[in-house]
């Protein structure tokens, strides 16, 4: 890496870590190179006008003053959670790693709460890259994404392998695409048992004003070895 390309990098890395800073060590075990490199680089960004504390002692470093952020682009937590879905589903494709890079960057300007609803999220939504995925129903997809998000009952007018149609209502908790579909894997009230759900074979989908409280997610079982969540870029 050469100097104005660690100096940059430099720069993000101090900006990521916020008020906890990092020390000299730290950085240059990071970046391959000595503390005292370190410090010369610090030294540079300095002088040309980024504002960085160095702090000595035990526990001491370099941090950022002030937080530098993004423009306000106000990213809801659905919208955050699909940049992370898209970054997963493209795995190594080129350019990847800048992606994960610009979610990363979104991710520690979003306030506490929020960026802890993306988290939470984003690890209950995997993806198996084993085909090409169908398209669903648009309508019905939504209204479970809001159940999902939530933590709303949502009622189903499903239609099973045999063409037998039921309601249903169902405590969602994930969603999870393999063999070229999306299911939702949840808890049935009505078999009061986890049943996995394929999205194009919703009917209907109602999101109903019941909330209920997350089950244990041993109950749900362990996704595939090839199964990939969001969370895992956060």
């Amino acid at each position: 890496m050469n100097r104005a390309a660690r100096l940059h990098a430099l720069l993000e890395e101090l900006r990521r870590r916020g008020d906890r800073g990092s020390s000299a060590s730290r950085l240059a075990e990071q970046f391959g190179v000595t503390s005292r490199t370190v410090k010369r680089d610090v030294e540079i960004l300095m002088q040309s006008g980024a504002a960085i504390e160095g702090r000595s002692g035990p526990g001491g470093g370099y941090r950022l003053i002030g937080r530098v952020t993004l423009p306000p682009v106000n990213f809801t937590v659905p919208q955050a959670v699909s940049i992370a879905l898209a970054l997963t589903a493209v795995g190594d494709a080129p350019f990847a790693n800048d992606g994960r890079a610009a979610l990363a960057k979104l991710l520690d300007v979003m306030d506490p709460d929020s960026r802890a609803r993306v988290e939470e999220l984003s690890g209950r939504v995997w993806i198996r890259n084993d085909e090409s995925v169908s398209a669903d129903s648009g309508s019905n997809r939504r209204v479970v994404e809001q159940a999902l998000e939530h933590k709303f009952v949502v009622s189903l007018q499903y239609v099973d392998g045999d063409g037998a149609e039921s309601r249903r209502a169902v405590e969602p908790h994930l969603l999870a695409q393999t063999h070229g579909r999306w299911f939702l894997i949840g808890w049935c009230r009505a078999r009061d048992a986890v049943r996995w759900f394929r999205l194009d074979r919703i009917r209907t989908a109602t999101l109903t004003s019941q909330k209920f409280v997350a089950r244990e997610s041993s109950a749900f079982g362990q996704p595939p070895d090839a199964a990939r969540s969001a969370a895992e870029l956060g």
